[in-house]
This record gives structure tokens, C-alpha cells and sequence, in this order.
């Protein structure tokens, strides 16, 4: 069979239009799905920029509360580093008392360094508990001596255990004394 110029032209062209018809719906497939791809890529971006700025913010409050915390333990040590030299030098002072006098200190305990007045002056204030050893006596002159060494130290209290009977147990006290350290101008 033998086509004429004409049909083979025809056939040709047809050939073509068929070919430039399926490359035209392909490369509209392509650009539907370009656009489609386009379109979840930039609501993928603005989700990760909102996680992102969540978690920055987040981030953020959890550092800031971790800063306070550090903030916080570095005025804790502070003050217990400040409470332990001046706890180590009374508590010198109280061993040398109680030996001169002839009691024997049991037990020295401490809160924590706070603020308070003497006299209408600001003072950081060092409550102790003392527990002494030994004879009625010899633990009231303890008291007295306390009061009297210790210029910026006030006895708070005291509390004498008397044993009921002469057995091997031994008298002992349990004496609040708060010594005052004046903090300068604030």
C-alpha cells in the first residue's frame, strides 16, 4: 500500500499533533502535581516554622527556669559558705568556754544564717542549739559565760535536764544562743 504525499503528510501531522497532545497532558499532569507538591511544601514549611518558634519559645522559658534554679543554688552556697566560716569560728570560741568552765559539749547544730535587727540595727543572726554536759553548776556558769563572751551573742534559751536518780546519767542542757553580725550599710 502506497500513501500519497498528501496521506503521508496527513499521517505525519496527526502522528505529531498525537505526540504534542500526549506530551500537552503530561506536562500538565507535571504542573498539577508540581503545584500540589508546591502547595504541601509550604504548609509543611509554616508548620515547622511554628513548631520551631514553640520550641525556641520553650526552650527558652526552660532555660530561663533553669538560670533562676542556678541562681537560687549559687546564693544558697553563698550563704552556707558564709554561715560555715562563722559557725567554724564560734564554735571554736564555744569549745575553749566550755573547756575553761569543765563542761563537755554533747552537740552544736545551726539553721541557716537569716536577717534580723539588734537594737534597731540590721544583722544577719546565727541561731545555734548547743547541748552541753555536766554539772548543774558548771552548765549555769557555761550560761553566764555565754552571755558574757560573746558581746553580740544573746542566749535565747535554756532547758536543764536533771537526771531523777544518781545513776550514770549526767546533767545536760539544751541552750538556743543567737549571735549577731552586723551587715554595714545595705
Amino acid at each position: 500500500m502506497k500513501l500519497s504525499k498528501k496521506s503521508g503528510l496527513i499521517l505525519i501531522v496527526g502522528i505529531a499533533i498525537a505526540i504534542f497532545a500526549g506530551l500537552w497532558l503530561a506536562r500538565g499532569q507535571q504542573v498539577d502535581e508540581q503545584e500540589q507538591l508546591h502547595e504541601e511544601l509550604s504548609i509543611v514549611a509554616m508548620r515547622l516554622n511554628g513548631l520551631q518558634g514553640e520550641e525556641i519559645s520553650s526552650q527558652q522559658g526552660e532555660l530561663e527556669k533553669q538560670l533562676s534554679q542556678a541562681i537560687s543554688q549559687l546564693e544558697t552556697a553563698k550563704a552556707t559558705l558564709s554561715q560555715s566560716t562563722e559557725s567554724i569560728a564560734v564554735s571554736g570560741t564555744l569549745f575553749d568556754i566550755a573547756e575553761a568552765i569543765g563542761v563537755e559539749i554533747t552537740g552544736i547544730s545551726s539553721s541557716h544564717l537569716s536577717g534580723g535587727s539588734l537594737e534597731g540595727i540590721t544583722c544577719s543572726v546565727l541561731p545555734l542549739t548547743i547541748t552541753v554536759e555536766g554539772d548543774v553548776a558548771d552548765i549555769i556558769s557555761f550560761v553566764g559565760s555565754l552571755n558574757h563572751d560573746f558581746t553580740t551573742g544573746i542566749v535565747q534559751s535554756v532547758e536543764i535536764s536533771i537526771p531523777e536518780t544518781a545513776s550514770e546519767e549526767t546533767v545536760s542542757a539544751n541552750i538556743q544562743l543567737h549571735i549577731y553580725t552586723f551587715q554595714g550599710d545595705e
